[in-house]
């Protein structure tokens, strides 16, 4: 039971910061578009990365999709940890290490996820 509060709070937590961050991404807020060329980002990565990050959080949250739960986890980290080099590089302090901690609610997420939404390995070659 504690397992399935973990992986639910872990997973609603990163759902909620991907469902809202898209708002800012494609309404194109004076934030996300400074923001975004404060780390040398293109403006149009902003835009993929709103809808990337919706679909991503709406796949998490669903029943069913195991392979595309895969590719979401993967999407994430790859952006989180694009993120936190940008950041780093940007040398914006504390506010660098934001994706490190979405990225250890990401892992959480990942490691306590029910079998029901794991892929099972004959279905990985499928």
């Amino acid at each position: 039971m504690a397992r399935k509060v973990i992986y639910w709070v872990s997973t609603g937590l990163l759902a909620a910061s991907s469902v809202l961050a898209p708002f800012t991404y494609l309404s194109a807020s004076t934030q996300a578009v400074q923001g975004c060329a404060h780390v040398g980002y293109p403006q149009h990565l902003r835009i993929i990365l709103g809808i990337a990050k919706f679909l991503g959080a709406i796949t998490l949250i669903v029943p069913g999709l195991p392979k595309l739960k895969e590719w979401a986890y993967a999407g994430f980290t790859f952006a989180w940890i694009s993120a936190f080099i940008a950041h780093y590089l940007a040398k914006d302090g504390p506010k660098e290490f934001m994706p490190l901690m979405l990225l250890a609610f990401l892992f959480v997420s990942y490691v306590t996820r029910p079998t029901s939404r794991r892929l099972r390995p004959e279905a990985a070659v499928a």
